[in-house]
């Protein structure tokens, strides 16, 4: 029996250490990260693969779960004390990574940094205009007052990254090189090396807990088959943007997991539907128009039938896609049961073009990242192909996401493939950002690099925007939404699925909002 008892303390033993093994080698994760972050200032691009990176480094005031609804951050509650005021209830016990006290004082810092931000692609103001005024009660209580009745405040607040007061006047260099990135996220910034890879170490003192994983490295893959390798190999452990033609064999493999949920990203077309002239539009000879063919509704509601969707979705995307004939998936706030899917009708796209004045069509000229969007420049040539059969010589220009919108937000372009992700979970976010009239005092079109323009877009929407009541306000957007795509302010295609990968062992809830965090993979059975 002693014998016995020797054997079973030895396999005893035996399996604590080779737990302790296992647990101390997964104390590391290596993610593949698909798309290229162009800085860790959390206030500079808002574009999700920095937006992803921040939120690991820096924290909200309000959350969001995997289905993006808002869930408590570093307030733990939120109120109306007013119609014009809102209050936010701080979180206590929360330490930066420098160890000093998280307070309002931060908010405030945080929020006035935004619109101070010099050069940014795409800015947060979308996000903060609306506040008039801060109003700090004490160290854990702010309030924030509107010029109008506001809503959407909570869910505003889950878009703006909170900095140490001490930060506020840093560069986004100084956030790049990790002397202002001081956040109260999950983990610190130990370095950025930028173009390749992100390495981060766990916040023993988060407030959430500690996480997981003691060091995290985000690598910077936008190369889908290098991705791949790099999970095949075991050289990470989890990939996001599973290219579509790779999700069959992994599934197969043993030593694998997908997880994937439908997007509420929308990949969609912008056009340059203001000037007069536009770059990249011209007759088929090359020689320049007389007027923008993009100004004319006509000439967009022809683009958009001469696109076939389904095709995109069933060759392109390998079925890892839907089909979209507005900006949010159905169910989500402010969808309307008016809009279908375009039709594809190459002929009724002819007799459109014809009644513009363009019966033997023009060229363009389509402009698209080729590292940002799943199969981004394998959809610009579909469309280019399909668009030409109408009469509409197309050709396509890809280029690196860095070099992309840059360009774009300088309104270098006249057509362009681009996605959009609702960070609130709402139809207001693709109105505000996309398709309202650019204004930057407001906040508006930040991200309408077409420079699309409609006052009864406008109206509804700063309607919906001072609406509290649910309901109405959800007919104001949706009402808004349709004017827009009927007028083919931009042409949507589909929404991305949202498709993730890992080894065995290694589980991930997938999220609608694409985000990829660390602290949400867990150790555990899997297949």
């Amino acid at each position: 029996m002693a014998l016995c008892r020797s054997i079973v303390s030895w396999i005893s033993f035996l399996f604590v250490l080779g737990g302790t093994v296992a647990s101390s080698a997964a104390a590391d994760l290596t993610i593949g990260i698909g798309a290229d972050v162009t800085a860790i200032d959390p206030h500079y691009h808002n574009v999700t693969p920095n937006n992803n990176v921040a939120a690991h480094i820096f924290d909200y005031l309000v959350l969001r779960d995997e289905r993006q609804r808002p869930i408590p951050g570093l307030a733990e509650s939120w109120k109306t004390i007013d119609p014009l005021t809102w209050e936010f209830k701080l979180r206590r016990g929360v330490k930066f990574h420098d160890g000093s006290d998280f307070t309002a004082a931060d908010v405030v810092a945080s929020i006035e940094r935004v619109p101070q931000v010099t050069n940014s692609p795409s800015p947060f103001t979308a996000f903060t205009k609306q506040i008039k005024e801060m109003v700090v009660v004490d160290p854990y209580t702010i309030r924030f007052r509107t010029a109008t009745p506001y809503p959407l405040m909570p869910t505003d607040m889950t878009q703006v990254a909170i900095i140490s007061k001490s930060a506020a006047k840093a560069t986004t260099e100084d956030f790049n090189s990790g002397k202002a990135a001081i956040g109260t996220g999950p983990y610190r910034l130990v370095r950025f090396y930028k173009g390749d890879r992100i390495e981060l170490a766990r916040h023993d003192a988060y407030w959430g807990g500690k996480t997981p994983w003691e060091k995290v490295t985000l690598r910077l893959l936008p190369n889908d088959a290098s991705r791949v390798a790099a999970l095949l190999a075991g050289d990470v452990q989890a990939i996001e943007y599973v290219p579509t033609s790779d999700v069959a064999q992994i599934r197969a493999d043993k030593r694998l997991n997908v997880y994937k949920i439908i997007a509420d990203r929308l990949i969609y077309l912008h056009m340059d539907s203001d000037r007069d002239h536009t770059p990249f539009v011209s007759d088929k000879a090359g020689r320049p128009l007389a007027k923008n063919p993009l100004k004319d509704p006509r000439v967009r509601k022809a683009l958009s039938k001469a696109i076939n969707r389904s095709a995109i979705v069933e060759k392109v995307m390998e079925g890892e896609a839907v089909a979209s004939g507005q900006l949010l998936a159905d169910g989500m706030f402010g969808t309307t049961k008016n809009l279908k899917v375009e039709a594809y009708d190459p002929e009724g796209a002819k007799k459109l073009l014809a009644e513009a004045g363009y019966p033997d069509g023009f060229a363009l000229t389509i402009h698209t990242p080729n590292n940002r969007y799943v199969n981004d420049s394998k959809i610009a040539q579909a469309v280019a192909q399909m668009l030409t059969r109408v009469g509409i010589a197309t050709k396509v220009e890809a280029m690196p996401s860095a070099t992309f919108f840059p360009q774009a937000t300088d309104l270098k372009f006249s057509f362009m493939v681009l996605g959009w992700s609702s960070g609130t979970g709402e139809a207001s976010s693709p109105l505000k950002a996309l398709l309202a009239t650019y204004n930057k005092d407001k906040g508006f079109g930040t991200a309408n690099r077409g420079r699309y323009s409609n006052p009864r877009v406008d109206a509804l929407l700063e309607e919906a925007l001072a609406t509290v009541d649910d309901p109405k306000r959800e007919a104001l957007l949706q009402r808004a939404t349709e004017i827009a795509i009927n007028d083919t302010a931009i042409i949507p295609l589909h929404f991305q699925v949202n498709l993730w990968a890992t080894r065995d062992g290694i589980t991930y809830v997938p999220r609608t909002d694409e985000n990829t965090l660390a602290h949400k993979f867990r150790p555990g059975a899997s297949k």
